[in-house]
């Protein structure tokens, strides 16, 4: 076929499956709980530039309630627990430009930002992997695509995040519009690093002009956040005294940031999906599932992170190298599956796999696909419904095992995707020698 011909394709396969998400998540749920996530980060911001300390609770309400509105979460609060907010002061700067309008128009003009985010990162991965295996490429697009509604439906500052991280990418390693790349790589280092920092973190490690880039992103975060700390200190003295309490409260066992089945969200299609989510089926102990964690990840990271300082940078080797340490991103702590949506950029190394063929071509299908499957909205959504009302008997080992299979398979599916791609990495150097 025609390689024109099969762009116009994806791009309207593209644009079909991104107007599902789109279109869904914004009619999705009730008006009082619709935009919650940006609800909490413009209410938020507004109360900052009214010379409130947004980390009360108390001050924070005390502003929904002046501008005659509910706390974002008010309606849900016997499920929930408190309102209480938990980003970081950089956020403020960001969400700035839109809190000094009014919400009708800053959650719309929000919402047209991250579609259209959105729709360019799905159309910027489709140019890197249309030649490559446009088939398999535009059938993972469109499955992720497909399962972003959170993003609409709450608003989730994520879903600017993993846009700008990945365009951030693009820009990098097409070496185009570059400054435009480390513009969009602060603002996701700034809003969520835990999102974005692996990222960031193999420009690093990868040297030359891509350390100097990644450098150059992070003196833009250090200056927007020694401005957000010192406009926050300036307004509220004793704000961090304030945040560390609000995440003491919504980590806490049984709450929403708990990794635990038994969580407000542990067994909804928002649960946690870092590894602790997996490890505390068989100790649910954070002295114990904590370090577990880490370690594991610990190890991969440092292999992975080893082997990036010593070959030599091509670009191929830079989105294999993505696609294991992107899936590692979403274990070493908290995380979403909507911040999953970031494993959009592990589909041009399963391209390139597909591509040469082979049982390997196949696997990387097989972990790929799955993982983008397993975090997608409806899938993920559809297969807690179908487990809920199971009871599987938790004591002894066999049963925890089957627990963590049918109550957390996302952490193990994603655990399997990034060694895969380790193995991968650093297998082909093994065989080509370094570097």
């Amino acid at each position: 076929m025609n390689m024109n011909r099969t762009k116009l394709i994806g791009l309207a396969w593209i644009l079909l499956a991104s107007g599902i998400s789109i279109l869904w998540g914004s009619s999705l749920g009730p008006a009082e709980t619709r935009w919650v996530d940006f609800k909490a980060v413009y209410y938020g911001t507004r109360c900052l530039l009214e010379h409130h300390n947004p980390y009360s609770q108390s001050e924070l309400e005390g502003v929904f309630r002046s501008e005659g509105r509910e706390s974002p979460l008010a309606s849900l609060r016997d499920h929930v627990g408190v309102t209480l907010y938990v980003n970081l002061p950089t956020t403020f700067i960001i969400i700035f430009p839109f809190a000094l309008l009014s919400w009708g128009v800053a959650h719309v003009l929000w919402m047209t930002l991250t579609a259209g985010a959105f729709v360019l990162v799905a159309l910027l991965m489709w140019n890197v992997c249309a030649s490559i295996a446009p088939d398999v490429s535009i059938f993972l697009l469109c499955i992720l695509l497909a399962n972003c509604e959170v993003f609409f439906a709450t608003g989730n500052t994520a879903g600017i995040v993993v846009c700008l991280c990945v365009v951030a990418v693009w820009c990098f390693l097409q070496e185009r519009f570059v400054p435009a790349g480390i513009l969009c790589l602060m603002v996701s280092l700034a809003i969520k690093p835990h999102d974005a920092g692996l990222v960031w973190l193999y420009f690093l490690l990868a040297g030359g002009v891509y350390r100097k880039r990644a450098l150059q992103s992070l003196l833009f975060t250090a200056v927007l956040g020694l401005s957000a700390f010192l406009w926050v200190s300036h307004v509220a003295p004793h704000w961090m005294a304030d945040w560390h309490s609000n995440l003491e409260t919504i980590s806490a066992h049984g709450s929403l940031n708990d990794p635990s089945p038994y969580s407000v969200s542990g067994r909804t299609g928002g649960m946690v999906i870092d590894l602790q989510s997996a490890v505390c089926v068989f100790r649910d102990d954070p002295r114990i599932y904590n370090p577990v964690s880490y370690l594991i990840c610990g190890v991969l990271l440092v292999i992975w992170s080893i082997h990036t300082l010593r070959v030599r940078f091509s670009t191929r080797r830079a989105w294999i190298a993505l696609a294991a340490v992107v899936p590692l991103t979403m274990l070493v702590t908290y995380h979403r599956p909507y911040d999953a949506k970031l494993l959009i950029l592990a589909i041009p190394a399963c391209a390139m796999l597909w591509a040469e063929g082979g049982k390997t071509g196949r696997i990387a299908l097989l972990l790929t696909g799955a993982g983008i499957v397993m975090t997608g909205d409806l899938p993920l959504t559809i297969f807690v419904i179908l487990t809920n009302n199971m009871r599987i008997p938790i004591a002894g080992l066999p049963g925890q095992i089957l627990t963590v299979v049918l109550m957390r398979p996302v952490p193990l599916i994603l655990l399997a995707m990034s060694i895969f791609y380790l193995w991968i990495y650093m297998r082909r150097d093994a065989e080509r020698g370094l570097p």
